[in-house]
């Protein structure tokens, strides 16, 4: 297990990338990197654990805040038993550089071998998150909203409507402009929808993997004020539709299950509920 310098996170992307073609599991995409780039390349280079063989990468770990770790794992070898045992042991360790002593949850969607480690050895499903996906194949139906592609003339309200629909959010301008610097906006738009009266009433930022892959919509939020409208079906829908435009085979959302609104809200935009996955969490 290492942590990777700056310089290799493009890497690290473009393996993550290379993970998402269509009938691949949905787990860590190269856009959740992307979102996270808003603080500096050093901090999301801090946040990274890749696992490796030889030169090859096989597993990316993305350590959030200090008790939640997302794994991703090259689809060809979720049954890796060698693999799954370092995976666990390196996790598990609590004196290790992954997580902290102490309960802890780990997010790891894919990976029969590793997940029955945990299994195994006392970790306990947690809660429930429910991945989605839009098929990009046909042309996306319209939507009634006037949507605009962020750049200078926008981000205020880009910044304004995240930092209203998520409760703690810290967005600033200067941390859009710090992300749309970063080398995985090159392949990712942020999307401002308003309303009737000209309000900004919904965003939503989408990274794309390339194409003939699957694009993240990661966030995507409406204004408390302007909610009840279907502006948050309006806006996934084009946030499918740019995707589409950008070569995307298919549209991915996860959401916790408990937040039945935003479920129904991407249901109604044509995202279709893959079953849930459950977190796991470490007791003591």
């Amino acid at each position: 297990m290492e942590r990777p310098a700056v310089k290799s996170l493009v890497d690290v992307l473009e393996t993550l990338a290379r993970w998402h073609s269509d009938g691949d599991p949905v787990q860590l995409h190269p856009g959740d990197l992307g979102w996270h780039w808003r603080f500096g390349a050093e901090a999301l280079a801090e946040s990274l654990r890749v696992w490796r063989s030889g030169e090859e990468i096989f597993a990316v770990g993305f350590v959030e805040g200090a008790g939640l770790v997302h794994v991703a794992i090259d689809p060809t070898a979720g049954h890796d038993d060698d693999l799954a045992l370092q995976l666990f042991t390196d996790i598990s360790d609590p004196t290790g550089e992954v997580l902290s002593a102490g309960g802890a949850l780990v997010a790891a969607p894919f990976g029969e071998a590793f997940r029955g480690l945990l299994f195994e050895n006392g970790w306990v499903v947690d809660q429930p998150w429910t991945p989605l996906r839009r098929d990009l194949t046909d042309e996306v139906e319209g939507y009634d909203l006037r949507v605009e592609l962020v750049g200078p003339r926008h981000v205020y309200e880009r910044v304004a409507v995240q930092r209203s629909a998520f409760e703690n959010s810290t967005f600033t301008v200067d941390l859009w402009a710090t992300m749309a610097a970063a080398p995985p906006y090159r392949s990712a738009q942020c999307l401002v929808g308003y309303d009737a009266e000209g309000n900004p009433v919904a965003a939503v930022t989408v990274w794309s993997a390339g194409r003939g892959r699957a694009g993240l919509l990661e966030p995507m939020g409406v204004h408390p004020a302007h909610r009840g409208h279907r502006y948050g079906t309006a806006i996934a829908l084009a946030a499918a539709d740019v995707l589409r435009s950008m070569g995307s085979s298919s549209a991915i959302v996860t959401t916790p299950s408990s937040n039945v609104g935003a479920v129904a809200t991407y249901a109604s935009a044509g995202f279709r509920r893959s079953p849930d996955v459950n977190y796991f969490r470490r007791l003591g």
